[in-house]
């Protein structure tokens, strides 16, 4: 499985951003594909997925209602538009997958498979 992503950057609190990761090589229908974070001196934080065979979505608390995932089924691209950020939210972003588990337990921090990550920064 291949996970590209892309559309990081620098932007003041109250910006946004949408990053975006192009998947490829699947050998299953059934996975869960998505986002975590990883900020300097921090453990892996999940912080949204959604799930290849129903679209279900879960978000970290600290994201809901800011962020949103989403994704192009025919282009096999997943998005992740990120609204109202705060400094709290710089982070490296990496996307991933899991068809362990179809994404299931997001929050657990274990993932099948990730891309190189992309640098959000939010910072006045």
């Amino acid at each position: 499985v291949q996970l590209q992503a892309s559309g990081g950057g620098s932007v003041q609190p109250g910006g946004s951003l949408k990053l975006s990761c192009v998947a490829s090589g699947f050998t299953s229908d059934y996975y869960g594909i998505g986002w975590y974070r990883q900020a300097p001196g921090k453990g892996r934080e999940g912080v949204a997925c959604i799930n290849s065979l129903d679209s279900s979505t879960w978000y970290a608390d600290a994201v809901k209602g800011r962020f949103t995932i989403s994704r192009d089924i025919a282009k096999n691209i997943v998005y992740l538009q990120m609204n109202s950020l705060k400094p709290d939210d710089t982070a490296v972003y990496y996307c991933a997958a899991d068809w362990t588990y179809g994404g299931k337990n997001w929050s657990g921090g274990v993932y099948d498979g990730w891309g190189q990550g992309t640098q959000v920064t939010v910072s006045s």
